[in-house]
């Protein structure tokens, strides 16, 4: 075989070969497929808030998101923003009957510089409200549609920049994360995700999942159900419906300030809609239906930890 043969032969086979490692590392999630779920505690905690004092709340009882309490998350004025397969607006967020509603919607028309395609919005208490240690918890109704996911997470001021000292300068702590609602839609299976992420975001981050807790008591995409985190010295221990669904003390706990976060993102990217760890990409005849949230409550210790 001559030499020039040769090299389209090896060029045909490695082409080959990264087609299929593309195909495996690309495909998009099959509909057929399970999570990977991590058994519960054989003797899980009950939250027992007797030894917390409440520290910040909002019940959404006005008739719009109050601005002492939430910000834009990553938002830019009244200007549309890019999140992964999403455009963000805070117009996106609204309060109604007591809750919390961000919605997920398609435009097919530019919107306030964002491009046709999915809108939707993340708020955060960066800059209003921050804390060390305590309970913190949300009450709330997942969104229906595969290829997005809403999240309830906290993070310190900065952590792309927290590398490093593990989680000591700030860890991302994702309290509850719904990217599996294809799961409810194939095999009526109710399941989150809990994450905690150290390092920044960049080649030094490390990250482990916590849990992944089936919801027994309740269907989280028609009722309410709450997530919350225990956040102390020695460890973070989550919490679905008030049992415990796992606990880690991963890259030692957080010893900075820490806000809150509320989200709804969509698989993709520049703003376009793409398959992801959600599912497939979320197309316009499956309209999602909202992350409706009735409360987000902090609770510090009493008294309040501060020794180190």
């Amino acid at each position: 075989m001559s030499g020039r043969r040769i090299s389209g032969f090896l060029l045909t086979v490695l082409a080959a070969v990264l087609l299929f490692i593309a195909a495996v590392h690309f495909r998009s999630p099959a509909r057929d497929e399970r999570p990977t779920i991590i058994p519960p505690p054989d003797n899980p905690a009950m939250l027992d808030l007797s030894g917390f004092t409440l520290s910040w709340s909002d019940e959404f009882d006005g008739e719009s998101l109050d601005p002492l309490k939430w910000a834009g998350f990553r938002c830019d004025g009244d200007r549309a923003v890019i999140r992964q397969g999403v455009w963000w607006h805070t117009d996106f967020a609204t309060v109604e009957e007591g809750c919390l509603h961000i919605s997920t919607t398609y435009h097919g028309d530019d919107y306030k510089g964002g491009k046709p395609g999915w809108y939707s919005c993340g708020i955060c208490t960066n800059g209003l409200f921050e804390q060390t240690f305590g309970y913190f918890e949300i009450r709330c109704i997942l969104p229906k549609g595969e290829g997005l996911w809403s999240a309830f997470w906290l993070s310190p001021e900065d952590f792309s920049h927290t590398v490093g000292n593990g989680g000591l300068d700030g860890a991302e702590l994702d309290v509850m994360e719904s990217p599996n609602y294809r799961y409810k839609l194939s095999n009526d299976v109710n399941v989150v995700t809990s994450n905690i992420h150290i390092d920044g975001y960049d080649k030094e981050e490390r990250s482990i999942c916590v849990a992944t807790p089936f919801i027994p008591a309740t269907d989280p995409y028609e009722e309410f159900t709450t997530y919350g985190i225990e956040w102390n010295q020695d460890e973070y221990i989550f919490f679905v419906n008030g049992v415990e669904s796992g606990r880690s003390s991963f890259g030692r706990t957080s010893r900075v300030p820490e806000y809150l976060l509320l989200t709804v993102e969509v698989g993709g990217s520049r703003g376009v809609a793409g398959a992801s760890w959600a599912g497939r990409a979320l197309v316009r005849d499956s309209e999602p239906t909202d992350f409706v949230v009735d409360y987000v409550r902090v609770y510090q210790y009493n008294p309040p930890s501060v020794n180190e």
